[in-house]
């Protein structure tokens, strides 16, 4: 293991900390900020530190934002939702360019395992919008892995005595796939080819 001095150490290390970082990386990343003007330095650490203070929660839907409500909940067809696991899976969904609803961010899904119950996942919020905005549709966009597909069934089974239609995206995307790297056409035929759950 090399021995770096002190100062780009702690940039390495703090680096790594980054999710799909590993130390190699960490320390090409760490070499660049140090060959960087001390200018651009200071606008990257300003642009963290803005992003830290002013990026929060959606108070309705829970994506990211930097106003109490994002763009999509000001202008989507409040009865119509789709439900992600994370803010990252709306970016993918927004390819979707003829989805006219918005979207509601769990951020996580219910693992026993893991220790993720439902009071630890934004459902009891759904629920609240769902009276709130009288909601006709939910559609279920948890990615399709064991515990999205657990998820995505158990918030079915709140809403169906609410008399609320739900859908499940069709499996034109693969079992244990993120959405974030699925392309639009497939995910535009999941959404379009979506079923009642």
């Amino acid at each position: 293991m090399k021995n770096f001095i002190l100062p780009i150490e702690r940039l390495i290390s703090e680096f790594a900390k980054l999710p799909s970082v590993g130390r190699k990386t960490a320390t090409r990343y760490a070499y660049h900020i140090v060959n960087m003007s001390e200018t651009d330095v200071k606008k990257f650490c300003e642009a963290l530190l803005d992003a830290k203070t002013n990026v929060r929660y959606c108070s309705i839907c829970g994506n990211f934002t930097d106003k109490e409500v994002c763009n999509d909940c000001q202008r989507g067809d409040q009865q119509l939702v789709c439900v992600v696991e994370e803010p990252k899976d709306i970016l993918a969904l927004q390819k979707v360019r003829d989805f006219t609803g918005v979207y509601h961010v769990l951020h996580g899904v219910l693992s026993p395992l893991d220790g993720k119950t439902a009071d630890d996942i934004r459902i009891k919020e759904l629920l609240d919008r769902v009276n709130k905005y009288n909601v006709r549709e939910v559609i279920m966009a948890t990615n399709p892995t064991v515990e999205g597909e657990a998820t995505a069934l158990y918030i079915s089974k709140l809403l169906k005595p609410l008399g609320v239609k739900v859908t499940r995206i069709a499996q034109g995307v693969s079992l244990g796939s993120d959405l974030e790297y699925v392309d639009e056409v497939t995910l535009g035929r999941a959404i379009n080819d979506r079923r009642e759950i």
